[in-house]
């Protein structure tokens, strides 16, 4: 780590040091991968490149709103402003933290942009660092809100004042900074459309510029506010090693003091996730009438510098600066409370703020407890409406499935930690699945110790600015104790596509690009649900095969919907959206996949058959050895007993050569793969990833495991000269299979993909099969 640098020069106290700056980011950047924290900047218009330079809402904004819940985060946003943009800040900070006059913490911190708040000035000061091209950070809460309580019992923006000990609005000085610059920009342009060039040249020296055409290119720069909120999740209050290590180097720490690096040190040293997430620039532009002009205009002629502009509202001795200073509070308090809105709407939400408010709405009403399935499915339920309002922002683990599915059971990981905090605070207490709440739950605490005694308070005050997940939480409340139907189907349906889509985001970024551009696969590799009206009750599960996607089989799908089944198209986990993707999947999570279609499709039929091709005819064989309730048979078409194809019979061993490439970078890039040449390129991949091969090979191991187990009627298709899989294996398939309802048609065929081609007729012998069993329900 490199050596702390000089403090500023003696002579200017403010001045900034940028080798102290530049050494503050590579400190910060030293240690960051040390900490538990995982910092992630949410930029509107980062993406599309749309700010200046591509930088987005960071680069195009002037001054940076941010609540304020611990210490640290004061530093954060100012070194991804400075890291992003390159441009300086300057940010306010409490009088007190700068110590006594001449302390060197004191200079240090002066340099590298804090600004004391007690500074005599202090809006002059920073409009003029605006309009020098630097940034502004300003905490307006004015403290640490340690209860997240933001909105008092009127519904308006309120915050606690420990030093006030009373709940005030946020300060004032952001808006009024925001605002005076405003009409001070807009008077310099009424001198340069009057042609008052001396008056321009005074203020082009005054404020430093290089010339009066720069000063004028900043005064038609509009004056943006970008309101933002820092979300931590998950809030953890398990006690750490930190505090007691610094209380055996000082005799007690001060309770209030114990309890911040208690709480902070969860935060830092665990990992946590600091979701700092922008909003939209507010453009400061007062909508002033003719006459509250005419007295800017006149008040703006007695203006000879930054300082006599922000005294306007304290010269009010005539009575049209009277007049003119309560309008500008009027048009200041505006500001406030659009930056207030600003801030709160933000909120980044999670499933502890979810299941927090779900809690504490049902305590209101009296209850005293509530099933952990019952509550899981309400948080489920509220996560599923909230994904369709564009104007809340949900954290990462609310977007991603495979993260969330397990809700509908009160099985969750991100969930259970909430539980497990609220009953380590003894706010719940667990009888079997039945949550117990708990008095202390309604107790009232103290402003400093409420994060530690009541996280679930804390955590549902955080999201009462947003009146649409609080709507969306009692919602689900009334539908969690509904039975399961279609609609909660539909809900799990788009589970599965949005799984897909976020698979194909996360699998596109430059690590992925090389495999990726060389793929041919052209058809649509959702997956799909189709319902006829009508429908006759008997629906279909297809099984793409391994490579491929649900497009393999979706001409059979759309064949057995026009003939009124119900049918799904299952896509595989790793298939559809890139090789690196599969390369990261196993057999599990795909037969995961096939369980949860065939759920879904349950809720719209009683009896279901399986049709898998392949891979996929191997995992509808394994599903099915599971006896599921209303599967009434399994169609299995081309199943990989036994290979034809030489690559494929050594996949274990090349998957070991793969596996020892992983500790040689050189070879890294090339052995994950191997070329496919494809008899369906716009449907398969080109690239086989080797781990793939041998999940496929250990799926296989386990097929023949369960195929005794397999009760139910099957159908065997099989090409009597594919190309890839040796016919003589779906011999060895029939007879192992434990069902006496068993049947074998050979395909004359030289190619593989007998059920994607339809070759001999086999969707009408798939479909009049499938219709036998509606013979069987009647």
């Amino acid at each position: 780590m490199p050596h702390s640098p000089l403090p500023p020069p003696a002579e200017d106290p403010l001045a900034l040091n940028t080798k102290a700056y530049d050494w503050c980011v590579r400190a910060f950047r030293a240690v960051e991968g040390y900490l538990g924290l995982g910092v992630t900047l949410h930029d509107p218009e980062h993406d599309t490149g749309a700010g200046d330079g591509g930088t987005g809402v960071l680069g195009r904004g002037h001054i940076f709103l941010f609540n304020h819940f611990a210490r640290f985060e004061t530093i954060i946003p100012p070194y991804l402003i400075y890291s992003r943009t390159g441009a300086f800040c300057r940010t306010i900070a409490d009088t007190a933290l700068f110590g006594p006059p001449g302390s060197s913490f004191g200079a240090f911190l002066r340099g590298v942009g804090a600004v004391p708040n007690a500074l005599p000035g202090l809006l002059p000061f920073l409009a003029a660092e605006i309009l020098r091209g630097r940034k502004v950070v300003i905490f307006p809460e004015g403290g640490m809100v340690k209860d997240r309580r933001v909105v008092d019992d009127g519904g308006d923006f309120m915050v606690y004042s420990r030093t006030a000990r009373e709940r005030r609005k946020h300060h004032r000085g952001a808006a009024v900074l925001a605002l005076m610059l405003d009409v001070f920009k807009e008077r310099l342009r009424e001198l340069d459309t009057d042609g008052d060039t001396a008056r321009l040249e005074r203020w082009r020296a005054a404020l430093g510029f290089s010339s009066t055409g720069a000063l004028l290119a900043e005064a038609h720069t509009p004056t943006l506010v970008v309101p933002g909120n820092i979300t931590f999740y998950p809030l953890r209050i398990e006690d750490h090693p930190l505090p007691r290590l610094i209380e055996r180097f000082a005799d007690t720490l001060p309770q209030q003091f114990s309890e911040e690096l208690l709480v902070e040190s969860n935060i830092l040293f665990r990992d946590t996730d600091m979701d700092i997430r922008l909003g939209a620039p507010l453009p400061v532009q007062a909508d002033w009438n003719w006459w509250e002009r005419l007295l800017l205009r006149r008040a703006f002629e007695d203006t000879a510098s930054l300082h006599d502009l922000f005294d306007l509202n304290r010269k009010a001795s005539a009575w049209f600066d009277r007049l003119l200073a309560r309008r500008l509070d009027a048009a200041s308090d505006a500001v406030r409370e659009a930056c207030t809105y600003g801030i709160y709407r933000q909120v980044t939400v999670n499933i502890g703020h979810l299941t927090a408010q779900a809690i504490l709405d049902r305590i209101e009403d009296g209850e005293t407890g509530v099933d952990r399935a019952v509550l899981g499915r309400q948080v489920y339920l509220a996560l599923k409406g909230l994904q369709t309002v564009p104007e809340v922002h949900l954290h990462r683990t609310l977007a991603e499935p495979d993260r969330y599915r397990g809700l509908l059971r009160g099985v969750n990981p991100d969930f259970n930690r909430v539980l497990s905090t609220a009953v380590s605070a003894g706010l719940l207490a667990e009888d079997g699945p039945f949550l117990r709440f708990l008095p202390k739950l309604l107790d009232t605490h103290d402003f400093d110790r409420v994060r530690l005694e009541n996280p679930l308070l804390v955590a549902a005050n955080e999201i009462t600015p947003m009146p649409e997940v609080l709507a969306h939480v009692a919602a689900s409340r009334r539908d969690a104790l509904s039975p399961p139907g279609t609609a909660l189907a539909a809900l799990r349906f788009d589970d599965e596509v949005r799984a897909w889509q976020r698979a194909r985001l996360a699998f596109s970024g430059p690590d992925h690009t090389a495999v990726n551009a060389a793929e041919t696969a052209t058809r649509d590799p959702a997956p799909y649900l189709l319902i006829p009206e009508n429908h006759n009750g008997l629906g279909v599960v297809l099984v793409h095969g391994f490579l491929a996607s649900p497009a393999e089989l979706r001409d059979l799908g759309d064949r057995l919907a026009a003939r009124g089944h119900p049918v799904i198209g299952v896509r595989l986990p790793g298939h559809g959206t890139s090789p690196w993707d599969l390369r990261e999947r196993g057999w599990p999570e795909w037969l995961d996949a096939v369980r949860r279609a065939d759920d879904i499709l349950a809720a719209h039929c009683p009896q279901r058959v399986a049709v898998g091709f392949a891979t996929g005819g191997a995992l509808a064989l394994a599903y099915a050895a599971e006896a599921p309730p209303g599967l009434a048979g399994v169609v299995a078409a081309s199943v990989p007993m036994t290979y034809r194809n030489k690559a494929l019979i050594f996949a274990p061993l090349m998957h070991g050569i793969s596996r020892l490439a992983e500790w040689v970078p050189a070879w890294e890039d090339k052995a994950p793969f191997r070329e496919n040449t494809s008899e369906h390129p716009d449907i398969n991949y080109r690239h086989v990833p080797l781990r793939g091969l041998h999940e496929v090979a250990d799926l296989m191991s386990e097929v023949r495991r369960r195929l005794p187990l397999v009760r139910c009627p099957a159908l065997i298709l099989q090409g009597d000269q594919d190309p890839v899989v040796d016919p003589a294996g779906a011999v060895t398939l029939m007879r192992r299979l434990g069902s006496h309802r068993r049947r074998l048609e050979t395909i004359p065929s030289t190619r593989h993909g007998i059920l994607n081609e339809n070759t001999a007729g086999c969707h009408d012998l798939v479909a009049q099969y499938i219709a036998s069993f509606l013979h069987l329900k009647d």
